[in-house]
This record gives C-alpha cells, structure tokens and sequence, in this order.
C-alpha cells in the first residue's frame, strides 16, 4: 500500500505483526484472492506494494508475484525482507512500465487512493492484465473512516482519498472490463475477537466495510 512519505516503512511492516494488523491483512487479502481466483503459478502484479507485504502473501499461495512502487526506500526494506526469487519494480502506477497484458492478475490494496489521477491509475491496472483484478480503496460510508479518515487522515491513512461505492464503481466506466463486483470487508476495525466474530457473518456484498474492493475481468 502506498502510503504518506513521512511513515517508516518497518514501522509499517510492524504494525502487520499485530493481532489487529494480521487480522486486517489476511481478511483483505482473502476477499481480494476469491474475486482473482487464481491458481498456484499465475502471474500477478502488486501495485502499490509499498513494503510487500500482499505481494509476498500472494507468493505465498503459489503465485509469480511482482510488486511495484514508486518509492525506492520502501522498495529496498521489502527486497531485504523477501524472498530473492519476487521482483521489485520502481514505477508509477499512473504509467505502469509493463506491456500489455504482462500479468494474469493485478492486485492494488489501498493505494490508489494516495495516487492523484486514480482514473489514470485504474485504467493502466486494467491494460497490464491479462484474466482479472481486484481494486481496493478506502470507503467513506465506514467505521474505519469515523475513527481514521476525518480532518486529513491519521497514521497510514493520512492524505489518502475516501470513496463511495459509486464512485469506485464509476473509475471503471468505458474500461475493457466486464462481470465488475464490488465486495467490501473490515466492518468492525477494532480487530477484537467480537469484531472478527462479526465480520465472517456479514455479507461481503454490504458496501460499508473499511475496504471497497472492485474485482473484474479483462475484456
């Protein structure tokens, strides 16, 4: 995830070590990886990396995964704490340095909400796949946006854009894309065993979870 320039990356890295932050992680990263559905040696582009940690979760399930950030720093801490066989690549999302249809799947966890052309950023996800992708963004019909988004943002989440569901859904228009589903998760952020309780029994459909997620398929 890109995130404000001013955030230490193994600060940020830290904070996926915690119960709250490796609950919030594994259930974004499942509701991402059902909508790819992609299976052990598939392709996959990370956008967005920021110090790898959904990059090296993918590599985890079998997948070529390539992570990509325009952050160099971030970069180096994320090739120092990986496997040497993943590729790191320093670009902008906005003019991915990929042909295309370089990537089975793309993959981008709130990080584009810290681009400043999102649209240009969306459309460059959709021309480097090949099968599908999975888009999230913060959502300001949340919890999450309550307690972090307000006046600016705090921590990670400072100086990122919120949306709403239909203006996630509206990034898309015109693009080669089709089957477009839009899935949401983190209901409760707090992380406690209620939360998490709670969240395996509210339907991803509900658009009020911390994460939007828009999933679809290369036309």
């Amino acid at each position: 995830m890109e995130v404000a320039d001013a955030m230490n990356p193994a600060d940020y890295e830290a904070w996926y070590v915690t119960p709250r932050g490796r609950w919030i992680g594994e259930t974004e990263y499942a509701l991402a990886a059902r909508q790819l559905a992609a299976q052990a040696g598939d392709s996959l582009l990370d956008v967005g990396c920021g110090t790898g940690w959904f990059t090296r979760r993918a590599a985890a399930d079998g997948l070529h995964a390539t992570g990509l950030d325009p952050n160099p720093d971030w970069l180096n801490f994320a090739r120092a704490h990986s496997n040497p066989n993943l590729k790191w690549v320093e670009g902008d999302a906005r003019a991915l340095p990929f042909e295309d249809a370089s990537f089975d799947h793309v993959l981008s966890i709130a990080a584009l909400c810290f681009v400043d052309d999102e649209r240009q950023a969306v459309a460059e996800c959709v021309r480097v796949a090949r099968r599908r992708f999975a888009i999230g963004w913060l959502n300001r019909d949340s919890l999450l946006y309550r307690q972090k988004g307000r006046g600016g943002g705090s921590g990670a989440y400072r100086g990122a854009r919120w949306h709403s569901a239909q203006e996630v859904r509206a990034l898309f228009s015109n693009l080669p894309v089709r089957n477009l589903k839009l899935r949401s998760a983190i209901f409760i952020p707090s992380g406690t065993g209620c939360a998490t309780w709670l969240e395996q029994g509210v339907p991803k459909v509900l658009p009020w979870g911390g994460l939007l997620l828009v999933a679809g398929e290369k036309v």
